[in-house]
């Protein structure tokens, strides 16, 4: 197995001992987005919606890096920090995936008891390359 690790200025660098995403075969896993804007490190400003926008927003960059891209994803976690939130998350979560009417990819969302940051959302996704 071949792994080859994908970084990208245009995505919040790893605060980690992780990479922002990894290719192996035609398969990029991207480690988990929060809200944080690239250019700053720090969290975006607003609610649901906007914290939302940003991930995805920067989980596109990552995977345009790897050589893929949102409508080529076939698996999306979402953790919320409040269920409640739900809705809103899932309206924008919709326009970044059935712009297209490509299928979304599949999706689990759990609401959990704290993100990095206090962030209100996290997500990771599995692409095709």
């Amino acid at each position: 197995m071949s792994k080859e690790a994908i970084e990208t200025s245009k995505a919040p660098t790893a605060i980690g001992p992780y990479s922002q995403a990894i290719r192996v075969g035609n398969l990029v896993f991207a480690a988990g987005q929060t809200p944080i804007m690239p250019a700053t490190g720090q969290l975006v400003e607003g609610g649901i919606a906007e914290q939302t926008a940003r991930v995805l927003e920067n989980l596109k960059a990552v995977l345009e890096a790897a050589g893929s891209s949102l409508d080529r994803a076939v698996k999306a976690t979402v953790f919320l920090k409040d269920f409640n939130d739900f809705i809103a998350m899932n309206a924008v979560y919709g326009s970044y995936f059935s712009a297209d009417g490509a299928p979304p990819p599949a999706r689990t969302t759990v609401e959990v008891s704290r993100l990095p940051k206090d962030a209100l959302i996290e997500i990771e996704l599995v692409a095709e390359v």
